[in-house]
């Protein structure tokens, strides 16, 4: 069962044309992964054809004529083919998994919440909001792997004798089993349900989920940041945007283990050629990602 009633309202109209506004035109073009001076470019060209033929709404084809003139023969086709995908998305009778992975501070979860905007799921959630409410049903003695941070949870068990890196990835990975039995659950539940949601979270190690995801259009993607002085920015932003709750300092005392399980899952998503898009720049990382989303659903959409 699809869950397209439990998403926000798509802003393109039906069979008889798009009701224009150009606020919402613009909204749509830049989800379907327009820039936003593309976008209002192309709003305000549809406003002006409008008012110069006098209609209320405008078809496809007229819009597609228009993104050409706008954009250019070659920018305007992909722009057009990502708007049709777009609305393509919430026809299909499918619900949308979608998996962001990487290490900590890559920009997970600001790619993922926007994402979900743009598609419209309500559901997002975090790998790290499963360990915690893991943590609450499993004692330290019974688990102890959950009970430290992802980058922290090898060298607090480690003995004094144990060589750092593995240390640290043997934990990491540990946890990570751990946290992946919560993971599967959340996701049988939205299967269950007909939901569609986006999950965030280090623990979505390529190649590690318990079981194949079916019944679902699945994406997977891990976000990396190449350049170690901008992915230790990525700190700076977090203990401002928490207020202090995830401080600067502790995230750059192990910023080292840190590069080591993103060195880690960039390995392992390479392997099991899962895309690897680099975060330098958000926006262009939210694009890649909607990119991804809309290239998966494009057989489906043209079967149906």
């Amino acid at each position: 069962m699809s869950d397209r009633r439990y998403r926000q309202p798509l802003p393109l109209g039906g069979e008889d044309g798009l009701p224009f506004s150009k606020g919402l035109m613009a909204r749509a073009l830049i989800a379907a992964g327009f820039s936003a001076d593309r976008a209002y470019e192309l709003a305000l060209a549809v406003e002006a054809d409008l008012k110069a033929s006098d209609r209320q709404s405008i078809s496809f084809e007229r819009l597609d004529e228009l993104a050409h003139d706008a954009l250019g023969d070659e920018a305007g086709p992909g722009a057009m083919r990502r708007l049709r995908l777009y609305r393509e998305i919430y026809e299909l009778d499918l619900p949308i998994i979608l998996l962001v992975g990487g290490a900590t501070g890559t920009g997970k979860s600001t790619v993922a919440t926007d994402v979900a905007y743009r598609l419209g799921i309500t559901r997002v959630t975090s790998t790290d909001f499963v360990r915690q409410t893991m943590r609450a049903f499993f004692s330290r003695e019974f688990m102890p792997a959950i009970h430290h941070s992802s980058f922290e949870a090898g060298r607090a068990r480690a003995d004094e004798d144990a060589d750092g890196s593995e240390a640290v990835i043997g934990g990491f990975l540990e946890q990570t089993r751990d946290v992946l039995v919560g993971v599967q659950a959340a996701i049988d539940r939205a299967l269950e349900e007909g939901w569609s949601m986006v999950l965030e979270g280090v623990h979505l190690v390529p190649g590690m989920l318990p079981k194949k995801i079916q019944g679902a259009l699945v994406v997977q993607c891990v976000l990396g940041i190449d350049d170690a002085e901008a992915h230790a920015s990525h700190f700076w932003i977090r203990d401002t945007d928490s207020e202090g709750v995830r401080p600067y300092e502790k995230y750059l005392d192990s910023f080292d283990d840190i590069r080591l399980v993103q060195t880690y899952i960039l390995e392992r998503a390479r392997k099991q050629q899962v895309p690897v898009i680099e975060n330098g720049n958000i926006e262009e990382a939210i694009g890649e990602v909607m990119e991804l989303v809309l290239t998966a659903a494009e057989p489906l959409a043209v079967r149906q």
